[in-house]
């Protein structure tokens, strides 16, 4: 979402030490977005394991979404924050701002997505899950989560839907106090505010936060089970041992699986949380918020973007191997042991077609 000095409150001009400071920071915010989502997107095409998980597809068209936002989006925010002026016209502007309205709406989606996914996976039977996550669905799924965006972006933007009603109030502000800069403006009327947050955030959030919730009350159930199983010390009548120690395994591995999303996605609202309340707030008080708070919850939404995929490596044990094994140009120390007679099998069994997903 772009809302560079919406308010169109001039901002003071930088000095040479604190535009050195911001350079240092977004370029490391930047690089830090583009090396660690394409590990991601690397990954998972190079493991046979991670892709036969249907989750990681959604990971996948994720940290997509994300390395665009660090190309396309992100270097021009730099170069305005630094520069204090916007060089590259108003038709590029828009453009931009669609970009950044859509892959961050994109990338909540895809979250939900998730949310969603775990939710049939840990709390269904795993016949129920194969039914409702078919390749079919989840494709359906990733296309909603590109398409749907479309209409709260590029198709509002350009045609000026978003600035009905203050369009005067925008011209007047476009341009820098005392001067002949400009800045790349983006500001919004009350129903495009209201209607861009709602979809964009607060209902997949509340989708996220009731699929989470359900799956949190499920793997206290599980943990309470595996407990039980552990006191007992012995098979569950008229059950073989395997299938104990396979029940137990499963709960424990989707127990973790959801406490990892959980940290995700929590995550993701400290990012985007500040930047969506106050996008529904300033319309309603005259866009008095300074530009400088826009600026700051513009970037720590940013930040998000280059987050994930450090939650996957020091979180997910999957993951982490696939990066150990690129980072170190396919290290044999880093690949999964295969030898004869060991207890651990050399191809991973899979659970609701997910075990391998975030545990």
């Amino acid at each position: 979402m772009d809302e560079l000095d919406a308010n169109g409150s001039s901002k003071e001009g930088f000095g040479s030490v604190e535009k050195v400071v911001l350079l240092t920071f977004v370029s490391a915010v930047i690089l830090m977005a583009v090396l660690g989502n394409l590990l991601v997107m690397v990954a998972v095409c190079r493991d046979r394991q991670l892709r036969k998980i249907k989750t990681n597809y959604f990971i996948v068209s994720l940290a997509f979404a994300d390395l665009l936002v660090s190309v396309l989006v992100m270097p021009f925010g730099a170069i305005e924050l630094v520069q204090d002026v916007w060089i590259y016209g108003e038709m590029f502007c828009l453009v931009r701002t669609s970009l950044d309205v859509l892959l961050t709406t994109a990338s909540i989606f895809h979250l939900c997505c998730i949310s969603l996914d775990r939710y049939y996976a840990i709390c269904c039977q795993p016949l129920v899950y194969r039914n409702k996550m078919t390749p079919l669905r989840v494709a359906v799924l990733l296309a909603g989560c590109w398409a749907i965006p479309v209409l709260i972006s590029f198709l509002p933007i350009m045609q000026g839907w978003n600035n009905i009603g203050i369009t005067d109030l925008i011209e007047k502000r476009k341009f820098h106090q005392n001067s002949n800069s400009t800045y790349c403006i983006f500001m919004v009327n009350k129903p495009y505010a209201i209607t861009c947050s709602v979809v964009a955030f607060y209902i997949p959030f509340l989708l996220m936060v009731l699929a989470y919730w359900r799956i949190y009350v499920t793997a206290k159930e599980h943990a309470h089970q595996i407990q039980m199983l552990q006191r007992a010390g012995a098979p569950a009548e008229g059950r073989p041992p395997s299938a104990d120690q396979h029940s137990t395994h499963r709960m424990r591995t989707e127990t973790k699986a959801a406490k990892t999303l959980c940290v995700i996605m929590g995550c993701f609202c400290l990012c985007w949380a500040p930047f969506f309340v106050t996008n529904v707030v300033d319309p309603f008080a005259d866009y008095s918020v300074p530009g400088q708070v826009w600026t700051a919850f513009l970037w720590l939404g940013y930040i998000n973007s280059g987050l994930n995929p450090f939650l996957y490596a020091f979180l997910n044990k999957s993951f982490r191997r696939a990066f150990l094994i690129i980072l170190c140009c396919d290290d044999e120390r880093y690949r999964r042991p295969c030898v004869a007679g060991q207890t651990v099998p050399c191809s991973t069994t899979t659970v609701n077609g997910s075990t391998h997903v975030l545990r």
